[in-house]
């Protein structure tokens, strides 16, 4: 399981200890943009998201399962998504964030990607209160491509 971290600029580090405590086994690497970090853990996305949630964090303030990375281009994650799309069984809503790479834009990979979506698999589109988000998360050359459920993305009010 990946899972993309961010925390306030200048606390990496404490988001680094707070996601080995919470989680026990788990690698993190800091990416090239500040407050931005990638953890890979062997536990399945219920159990590092029930730990997560459960953990008093100071420094954590967004958490967001992502099941792969590809390379960020148009085919690469449009497969991924076609892969993610296939297990939706309710409404959805596409979630794009880009960062560091110019050939590709929130806004037309949401809609694009939604699009798509519907047209392959027939699916209800909500962006207001979806049961399932796919998130694409674009850092430079790489792309994280997730499914998750309503109240799986955990967000933490952190002080800076």
């Amino acid at each position: 399981m990946i899972l993309l971290v961010t925390a306030p600029q200048g606390r990496e580090g404490d988001a680094i200890l707070e996601l080995e405590w919470a989680l026990g086994k788990v690698r993190v690497r800091g990416t090239d943009w500040r407050g931005v970090l990638l953890a890979e853990t062997p536990l399945s996305k219920e159990e590092a998201l029930e730990r997560l949630k459960n953990f008093e964090t100071q420094a954590i303030q967004r958490v967001v399962p992502l099941e792969r990375l590809v390379p960020a281009r148009w085919e690469e994650i449009e497969k991924a998504v076609l892969g993610v799309g296939e297990r939706i069984d309710g409404t959805f809503a596409v979630r794009a964030k880009v960062r560091g790479n110019r050939k590709l834009s929130q806004r037309e990979l949401e809609v694009k990607l939604g699009s798509l979506l519907v047209e392959r698999f027939g699916l209800g589109v909500n962006l207001g209160d979806p049961d399932f988000t796919v998130v694409v998360e674009v850092l430079g050359k790489k792309a994280g491509i997730g499914l998750v459920k309503r109240g799986e993305l955990l967000r933490f009010e952190v002080s800076d």
